[in-house]
């Protein structure tokens, strides 16, 4: 059974009786969420990446319970099909912040850890950065802080590696291109099979890869500007990930102002599915306030 609350948020009730965050409304469009873990606590907001979901967490999650702590990842805008607009312009980053804050607040949630990979790193650098008071630390995985990236585009190979940015940037002709190779090119880029498989299943619902590439598409159109971040912060980096270069892990630092720790780990991109356990123990560390 399941019921809607007072905020429009649907919780199905737990065997306990603990009502739990299935769904969640942002700006009219409605959040897919998985809400699992101790009700009581501490919470943990997962934000996840492209062409990922939800279920990227899946691997670490365990770990995270294990320990206490409670998690919310929700399918992200454009991912979850009731929150499918059309139009770039619905993917800016700032609406991506605010739909992070919107969980947080379906759930009742003040204060949360969060967690963010690939794109989702990049909303969990600018919710830090922006909204401080809802942010109890940070650990992100794989993508340095957005500033540092910008950096390393003159002075590195970051340019030659984020090529693919620009091309998203076409109309349709990236949807033709990768469609039918995604599952493909997921598996040679190091992903497990499985979530190589499960991802491009999702990324073939009606609208749903037009809508992942707009968040590429909606980078020249956003008005946030991440800035420096003060909250306790992890930054996870894979030495051998083939996106995101040497130069602008390590000048991250530069843009981190409150206690900070830059981890370098020996492997690729996909850091949640390859390097669970590692990570969870960062986002552990950072929960217990021991970095």
């Amino acid at each position: 059974m399941s019921e809607r609350v007072g905020d429009g948020t649907v919780r199905p009730g737990g065997p306990d009786g603990t009502e739990r965050l299935a769904r969640c409304p942002s700006a009219g469009l409605l959040l897919d969420v998985r809400d699992e873990g101790p009700a009581d606590g501490p919470p943990v907001l997962l934000l996840h990446g492209f062409p990922q979901d939800r279920t990227s967490w899946d691997r670490l999650a365990p770990t995270l319970h294990a320990a206490g702590l409670r998690t919310l990842a929700p399918d992200q805008r454009g991912y979850s099909p009731g929150a499918r607009p059309r139009g770039r312009g619905a993917y800016r980053l700032e609406l991506l912040v605010e739909d992070a804050v919107a969980v947080l607040d379906a759930a009742g949630v003040e204060r949360a850890h969060v967690l963010g990979h690939d794109w989702g790193g990049i909303v969990a650098w600018a919710l830090a950065a922006h909204r401080p008071e809802r942010t109890a630390s940070l650990t992100v995985a794989s993508v340095p802080h957005p500033r540092a990236l910008s950096r390393s585009l003159v002075r590195s190979g970051q340019g030659l590696r984020s090529a693919y940015v620009a091309a998203f940037q076409l109309p349709r002709l990236p949807e033709t291109a990768l469609g039918p190779r995604l599952e493909d090119l997921l598996r040679r880029s190091g992903l497990p099979a499985a979530e190589a498989t499960r991802y491009a299943a999702r990324m073939r619902q009606p609208g749903a890869l037009t809508a992942a590439l707009d968040w590429y598409r909606a980078v020249p159109l956003s008005r946030l500007r991440t800035g420096p971040v003060d909250v306790p912060t992890t930054y996870a980096w894979g030495n051998r990930d083939p996106a995101l270069g040497r130069r602008a892990a390590e000048l991250t630092a530069e843009h981190v102002r409150g206690p900070y720790r830059f981890v370098e780990l020996d492997a690729g991109h996909w850091l949640p599915e390859t390097r669970p356990e590692q990570l969870a123990a960062l986002v552990v560390a950072r929960a217990g306030g021991t970095g």
